[in-house]
């Protein structure tokens, strides 16, 4: 199986590689990963003129392994100015790991606001800090992190990430695809618990797409909140090099290991 890519087309599944392993089990996927797949799902679809995803929630059921996977996607509301999709991810046997639902709708038909100015950016970033627990991992090896304000852990920080290998071996990843598979890094850029003792998992992951990004790079400018009493959230603020292109925003599964 080839190691230069996220996933390996079998037919009509894929199969992961260990370039898709999270942080949290050494057998389970980066939510990024599954999340930049189901977004070329999406793509796949039929769309009318003009329209756009505007919108996409992840809802991450249970922990996706390495190995082979089943998606499905269909537009289940079609419409010339809206329209609803749903994607799903799951076992060879029928176990949904993951369902997706997005909305695309019709481009914006007024006077256009400036974009929001990009943080400093990636080539005067570091390298993240990140001590992989097991390599290879979606992050250093398939992804690509420079920091230009904080690091992993510590709370809010802004990194820069840029794919490193295709999400599907033989294709060159899409905007979206490289959206997707930076989307869901916010609450591990931006924790403020240690990761020895504490983990802070998401369970979902909502991308809200103002414009598709230009150039490899995608910003994260993140923060976690942890209300007293409530639920954790991680909220990022999305760039490219040319500024503001849309916002990720991420509920916590928060407790001590």
């Amino acid at each position: 199986m080839s190691e230069d890519a996220i996933f390996v087309p079998n037919g009509r599944h894929f199969v992961a590689t260990e370039l898709a392993r999270g942080p949290w089990d050494p057998g389970s996927q980066h939510g990024g990963a599954p999340a930049a797949l189901l977004m070329r799902a999406f793509e796949n679809l039929p769309a009318a003129s003009g329209l756009q995803l505007a919108r996409v929630t992840y809802e991450f059921l249970r922990p996706v392994p390495i190995g082979e996977l089943v998606v499905e996607a269909s537009v289940v509301r079609p419409g010339g100015r809206v329209q609803l999709l749903e994607a799903s991810l799951a076992t060879p046997d029928g176990l949904e790991l993951v369902r997706a639902r997005a909305l695309q709708v019709r481009l914006a038909d007024a006077p256009a606001e400036g974009l929001q100015d990009p943080p400093p950016g990636p080539e005067t970033g570091h390298e993240n800090n990140f001590q992989p627990p097991y390599r290879p991992m979606f992050a250093p090896d398939a992804i690509e992190i420079r920091f230009v304000q904080g690091a992993f852990g510590g709370g809010a920080s802004t990194g820069w990430f840029r794919l490193a290998v295709p999400v599907v071996a033989g294709e060159e990843a899409s905007a979206l695809q490289r959206l997707a598979a930076a989307g869901d890094f916010g609450n591990g850029i931006s924790s403020v618990l240690p990761w020895d003792t504490y983990v802070f998992i998401n369970p979902d992951l909502t991308l809200y797409i103002e414009r598709e990004p230009v150039g490899e790079w995608v910003c994260l400018q993140a923060q976690t909140l942890i209300p007293k009493g409530g639920v954790a959230i991680a909220e990022s603020l999305l760039f490219d090099v040319e500024g503001r292109v849309g916002r990720a925003t991420q509920a916590l599964v928060v407790a001590p290991r």
